[in-house]
C-alpha cells in the first residue's frame, strides 16, 4: 500500500482532501466525497453530539463538567465547530445549516454573554470564531473589525493584549491569520484585511516560523512537534499549511521550516503524531503519539508538494 492509498483508506474528512490535494481526482469526485463528511464518520458523529440548545457539552468555549479535567477540555462548542471546518463539512448541507442555526440562536461566549458570531475580547478566540463564521456563511464583520484594531505594532496579535501585552504571539497570530484568510475566501479580497494579513504573515516569516526575532533562539520546543488537532496551539506545520492555503509566494525565510518537515518524514514515507494536547475529547482522530498520523501526513505532503519539494 502506498502512502496515498493509506491516506485514502480513511474517513471521508481525510479522503476528500487527499483526493483534492494529492491526486488527479476530478472536481466532481472530490465534491461527492466531501458531501459524505456530514453523513458518515467523524463529521456525522460530531453533528450528532450537538445539544438541542445549540451547544456541545453545555458550553461555548468551556464545557459544563462534573469532574476536574486533566488539561483544557476540548469538548465545547467552539472546538467542535473548528473541527467541522477542518473536516471540510459542506456549509450548504442541510444538517450543517441546522447545526449552525442552533449555534447562532443558542450559543453565547462565557465572556459578557456575547452571541457566538459577534466574537468576544481575545484575538486568539476571535480568530477562531472568524474562521468558523466565515466558513459557514455567517456575518462576522464585527469580529474582523475588532481584529484589525487589535493588530500590534510588530504585525502579530496576542490574547494577553487586554492585560497589557504589546508583542505578538505565535499562537494568537496563526489563529487570526486563518480567520482573516477564511473571511477573504468567503467575501472576496479586502484591502485593509489583506494588508493586516500580510503583516501577520511577515511576523511569522521574519521569525522563520519558529525563532525569536531578537536572539534567533527557538523559545518553544513543541513548535517543532506536529500535533493534530492543533486547537489553539501553534506549530511549524500549522504555519506552513496556512501559507500554502494563502498561496504565499516563495520565500527563503521558510526554508528552515520546510527542511524540518522533510526531516520528520519516517522511512515509510509517513509522519507521526508527536504532541497531542491533553484534555477531554469526544473521540480520537489518530492512534496516539509516536504512531503514524493521517492528518499530519496529509498536511505535510501537501505543504511539500506546494513548495515544490
Amino acid at each position: 500500500m502506498t502512502v496515498v492509498e493509506w491516506l485514502l483508506d480513511s474517513d471521508p474528512a481525510v479522503r476528500w482532501q487527499v483526493m483534492r490535494d494529492l491526486t488527479d481526482a476530478s472536481p466532481d469526485a472530490v465534491a461527492a466525497e466531501r458531501a459524505r463528511v456530514a453523513v458518515e464518520g467523524w463529521g456525522a458523529r460530531l453533528l450528532a453530539l450537538q445539544g438541542d440548545d445549540g451547544q456541545w457539552a453545555g458550553g461555548t468555549y468551556f464545557p459544563d463538567l462534573d469532574h476536574e479535567p486533566e488539561g483544557q477540555p476540548w469538548t465545547a462548542t467552539a472546538f467542535q465547530l473548528q473541527q467541522l471546518r477542518e473536516f471540510g463539512a459542506d456549509p450548504t448541507d442541510a444538517r450543517v445549516r441546522h447545526a449552525i442555526a442552533l449555534v447562532r440562536e443558542g450559543s453565547r461566549w462565557e465572556y459578557d454573554d456575547l452571541p457566538f458570531f459577534d466574537g468576544e475580547v481575545e484575538p486568539c478566540i476571535n480568530g477562531m470564531a472568524t474562521a468558523i463564521g466565515a466558513y459557514f456563511g455567517e456575518d462576522v464583520r464585527v469580529i474582523v473589525d475588532r481584529l484589525l484594531t487589535d493588530q500590534l505594532e510588530d504585525g502579530g496579535w496576542n490574547c494577553e493584549m487586554e492585560q497589557g501585552s504589546t508583542r505578538g504571539s505565535f499562537n494568537s497570530t496563526i489563529a487570526v491569520l486563518e480567520g482573516l484568510l477564511e473571511y477573504e475566501k468567503a467575501n472576496g479580497p479586502s484591502p485593509e484585511v489583506t494588508m493586516a494579513r500580510e503583516r501577520g504573515q511577515a511576523y511569522l516569516l521574519d521569525r522563520h516560523l519558529m525563532r525569536r526575532l531578537s536572539t534567533g533562539e527557538i523559545p518553544v520546543e513543541t513548535w517543532l512537534q506536529f500535533s493534530y488537532p492543533t486547537r489553539w496551539y501553534y506549530d511549524v506545520l500549522r504555519g506552513l499549511d496556512y501559507l500554502r492555503s494563502a498561496g504565499a509566494q516563495p520565500d527563503e525565510r521558510w526554508t528552515e521550516a520546510l527542511d524540518l518537515v522533510e526531516n520528520r518524514r519516517a522511512a515509510d514515507g509517513r509522519w507521526m503524531l508527536e504532541n497531542t494536547h491533553p484534555g477531554d475529547v469526544h473521540f480520537e482522530l489518530d492512534d496516539g503519539d509516536g504512531r503514524p498520523s493521517r492528518w499530519n501526513t496529509l498536511r505535510a505532503m501537501r505543504v511539500l508538494d506546494w513548495a515544490g519539494r
